[in-house]
């Protein structure tokens, strides 16, 4: 099954896909010409990365992940942090999302310090995934909306 997946980075022609995959992952319809606003922007940052993964046999991109890096004075250097993955239904269980943590993990400048998660309290999955993926529960995360 993996061998008919490609990873590569996200293009302008993904805008709709990914559009998909975040309104699904957040649960909601987001507002599609603002979303296409910043999902080009975003791709196009130097400190950011963003990769699809793509179903080469019928050419349907099925998968996503973004990162986006900074410069932290507490880490005194880039650090990195992914911002959202998601991986089609119909394709989870099969690797994919390691395949893309894989290549964003590779993809790293050499002088990141830190590569960071956040993950909702109720992704009980996702917490399984990243600590089995080398990720340390670490930091406990607030936030408040505006």
């Amino acid at each position: 099954m993996n061998n008919s997946i490609q990873i590569r980075r996200a293009a302008n022609k993904d805008q709709s896909a990914v559009y998909r995959f975040i309104c699904d992952l957040e649960d909601t319809a987001f507002d599609e010409n603002l979303f296409g606003t910043y999902y080009i922007e975003n791709i196009h940052k130097s400190h950011n990365i963003y990769f699809v993964a793509e179903d080469i046999g019928n050419g349907r991109v099925i998968g996503y992940i973004s990162c986006h890096g900074q410069l932290l004075l507490h880490h005194l250097g880039l650090a990195y942090e992914i911002q959202e993955m998601y991986v089609d239904a119909a394709y989870r269980n099969r690797g994919i999302g390691k395949l893309l943590l894989n290549k964003l993990k590779v993809s790293l400048p050499t002088n990141c310090k830190s590569l960071e998660v956040t993950a909702q309290n109720k992704r009980t999955e996702t917490h399984s995934f990243y600590a089995a993926n080398g990720f340390n529960h670490s930091h406990l995360k607030f936030t408040q909306s505006f």
